[in-house]
């Protein structure tokens, strides 16, 4: 069996660097189109870490920046720990299949080959709270490349442990990216097919044809102010034939999970807090429900919770945070009032009307102004027999997600402090 031993990571570091700038070049925020995709850098951030999203405010830099900053190029696996804000923060560069170079405010630890690059990552995850605690400072708490150096940590000192352990948390670890990335590709599909048949009207009429295309008969609609199809309704997303707005209050019980808005990135759900009904926050007071869709208040905040039958496990054992709105959708209906929240159009008319001087949000008064298209019940009925499947699934991926997230949280501490092994 591995000893487990504290040794300091200073004797293993091979490179630790941060950003590095002779300021003879510029950057560009989101203008990636003005440059050859070869000729062009992503400078990674703390923000993409935090929101795990790496399509979305990006930095560039130019190729020949890139080739300046040679000691701070990023490549997949690497390390990288905030020096400030939220200082000791440990992270892990994913494969972005492009040119990376480290930002203003990480170090990138790479460790040499004595160790396990992943190994040591995970080490210092189970670390992370007691790594944050060497932030100091009187103003601004700070984490320097000494402090980095002078960490240590109880660790395996066979490689081949260390190897056994890094594989079973990878495959967990790919496992969840995986279901990711499939649902990724399958919300695609989704708004595809919404945009398709909702924003442009080609849903088949009853002759299998794209029904705007073919010369479908379309009528004014004053509150949305353009045509849409003749004998379809426009009403409020907040009063509507297909959904209706779920109150406040929650139904007795022991211990439930608490999720806040901040545990939902996009449609993803983090663990949550494992709360009693007795000493719950206010604010922990909404029942999720079957054939249920719940969208965040807040404005530039794009966090959706689809809850079908395929998601049981999360209904049956969460209450949700006021910060949702929810709204109770019948079967036929479900899948349909779920793409139209998922749609941009939605996010940007919720961002228009909120309000409010320390957090800007919107309430039911405001949502009465955001209008949604009633398509007729033949259509409705055959969206939702199309985009089932694919919610069904895009439910049971989640749901996989959470377990493997509970099983890699339990086994990190165990694997890393010896209290479980893996056999041969």
């Amino acid at each position: 069996m591995s000893k487990l031993e504290y040794k300091r990571i200073g004797r293993y570091i091979e490179l630790l660097t941060d950003y590095h700038s002779n300021g003879s070049y510029k950057t560009l925020k989101n203008n990636v189109e003005l440059l050859p995709q070869k000729n062009y850098a992503i400078m990674i951030r703390t923000l993409n870490f935090e929101r795990n999203d790496f399509s979305e405010d990006l930095i560039y830099v130019d190729k020949h920046a890139y080739e300046y900053l040679s000691k701070s190029k990023v490549f997949p696996n690497d390390i990288l720990t905030n020096k400030i804000a939220n200082p000791g923060s440990i992270y892990i560069m994913p494969d972005l299949h492009t040119f990376v170079t480290c930002g203003m405010n990480l170090f990138l630890i790479r460790f040499s080959k004595e160790v396990n690059q992943r190994y040591m990552y995970y080490c210092m995850k189970n670390s992370e709270k007691s790594i944050k605690e060497l932030a100091h400072g009187t103003t601004t708490k700070t984490i320097t490349k000494d402090d980095v150096r002078s960490i240590s940590l109880f660790m395996h000192t066979d490689i081949n442990e260390q190897n056994k352990i890094e594989q079973l948390l990878t495959s967990i670890d790919k496992k969840i990216d995986r279901n990711n990335k499939i649902n990724d590709n399958l919300e695609q599909q989704v708004k595809l097919l919404y945009d398709y048949w909702f924003t442009q009207f080609d849903f088949p009429d009853e002759s299998d044809k794209p029904y705007y295309s073919s010369g479908g008969k379309m009528v004014w609609n004053h509150s949305l102010k353009r045509n849409i199809p003749e004998g379809w309704e426009v009403q409020s997303i907040i009063s509507n034939h297909l959904s209706f707005v779920i109150k406040p209050g929650v139904e007795h019980f022991d211990t439930k999970i608490y999720l806040a808005t901040a545990d939902v990135k996009g449609t993803s759900i983090s663990a949550g807090t494992l709360i009693s009904y007795e000493g719950r926050e206010s604010r922990a007071n909404m029942q999720p429900s079957v054939n249920s869709v719940w969208f965040a208040k807040m404005k530039k905040s794009m966090k959706h919770l689809c809850l079908n039958k395929e998601m049981l496990p999360i209904i049956s054992n969460s209450i949700l945070s006021t910060g949702f709105c929810g709204l109770q959708c019948e079967e036929i209906s479900f899948e349909y009032i779920a793409s139209y929240i998922s749609n941009s159009y939605f996010e940007t008319h919720k961002d228009m009307l909120a309000h409010g001087a320390t957090q800007e949000a919107v309430n039911n008064d405001d949502l009465a102004g955001v209008y949604i298209v009633i398509p007729k019940d033949s259509v409705l009925q055959a969206y939702h027999n199309i985009t089932q499947p694919i919610y069904a699934q895009i439910s049971k991926n989640i749901c996989e997600n959470q377990e493997l997230t509970k099983l890699h949280d339990w086994l990190l501490p165990m694997l890393m402090n010896g209290q479980a092994t893996i056999s041969d």
